[in-house]
Protein backbone atom coordinates (compact mmCIF):
# COMPACT_ATOMS: atom_id res chain seq x y z
CA UNK A 1 0.00 0.00 0.00
CA UNK A 2 1.04 3.30 -1.13
CA UNK A 3 1.61 5.97 1.61
CA UNK A 4 1.25 9.72 1.57
CA UNK A 5 5.43 9.82 1.94
CA UNK A 6 5.68 7.80 -1.16
CA UNK A 7 3.15 9.93 -3.65
CA UNK A 8 5.24 11.71 -6.45
CA UNK A 9 5.34 15.65 -7.39
CA UNK A 10 4.59 14.44 -10.81
CA UNK A 11 3.38 11.77 -13.75
CA UNK A 12 5.76 9.25 -14.12
CA UNK A 13 6.27 8.03 -17.95
CA UNK A 14 6.20 4.03 -16.89
CA UNK A 15 3.55 5.00 -14.46
CA UNK A 16 0.46 2.56 -15.60
CA UNK A 17 -2.51 5.27 -15.67
CA UNK A 18 -4.43 3.56 -18.17
CA UNK A 19 -4.76 5.65 -21.45
CA UNK A 20 -3.63 8.88 -19.72
CA UNK A 21 -0.41 10.21 -21.39
CA UNK A 22 2.37 11.68 -19.01
CA UNK A 23 1.82 14.74 -21.20
CA UNK A 24 -1.64 15.41 -20.41
CA UNK A 25 -1.40 14.30 -16.32
CA UNK A 26 1.39 17.18 -16.54
CA UNK A 27 -1.44 19.82 -17.74
CA UNK A 28 -3.87 18.53 -15.21
CA UNK A 29 -4.10 20.75 -11.80
CA UNK A 30 -6.10 20.49 -8.97
CA UNK A 31 -9.74 21.71 -9.53
CA UNK A 32 -10.10 22.95 -5.99
CA UNK A 33 -6.82 24.90 -5.39
CA UNK A 34 -5.37 25.18 -9.36
CA UNK A 35 -2.41 23.22 -8.07
CA UNK A 36 0.04 20.51 -8.72
CA UNK A 37 -0.63 17.04 -8.65
CA UNK A 38 1.01 14.02 -7.61
CA UNK A 39 0.46 10.36 -8.94
CA UNK A 40 -0.72 7.36 -6.37
CA UNK A 41 0.04 4.73 -8.61
CA UNK A 42 -0.88 2.07 -6.52
CA UNK A 43 -4.26 3.63 -6.07
CA UNK A 44 -4.93 4.96 -9.39
CA UNK A 45 -5.33 8.40 -8.46
CA UNK A 46 -3.95 12.26 -8.90
CA UNK A 47 -3.31 13.51 -5.27
CA UNK A 48 -3.37 17.03 -4.29
CA UNK A 49 -1.70 17.66 -0.70
CA UNK A 50 -2.81 21.18 -0.62
CA UNK A 51 -6.03 20.01 -0.86
CA UNK A 52 -6.32 17.21 1.00
CA UNK A 53 -7.80 15.06 -2.09
CA UNK A 54 -7.33 12.40 -4.19
CA UNK A 55 -8.89 12.57 -7.68
CA UNK A 56 -9.40 9.02 -8.97
CA UNK A 57 -8.61 7.39 -12.51
CA UNK A 58 -11.20 5.09 -13.80
CA UNK A 59 -11.08 3.22 -17.29
CA UNK A 60 -7.71 5.80 -18.18
CA UNK A 61 -9.41 9.15 -17.20
CA UNK A 62 -8.91 11.49 -14.63
CA UNK A 63 -12.14 12.39 -12.54
CA UNK A 64 -11.16 15.88 -11.54
CA UNK A 65 -14.46 16.23 -10.11
CA UNK A 66 -14.45 17.16 -6.50
CA UNK A 67 -17.19 15.69 -5.62
CA UNK A 68 -15.87 12.29 -6.67
CA UNK A 69 -12.36 13.02 -5.00
CA UNK A 70 -11.56 11.08 -2.00
CA UNK A 71 -10.05 12.91 1.14
CA UNK A 72 -6.66 12.01 2.43
CA UNK A 73 -5.86 10.84 6.03
CA UNK A 74 -3.55 12.94 7.50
Amino acid sequence: MTGPAEVEDGPSPASPAGDVSPKLLESLVCPATGGKLGYDGARGELVSKAAGLAYPIRSGIPIMLIDEARKLEE
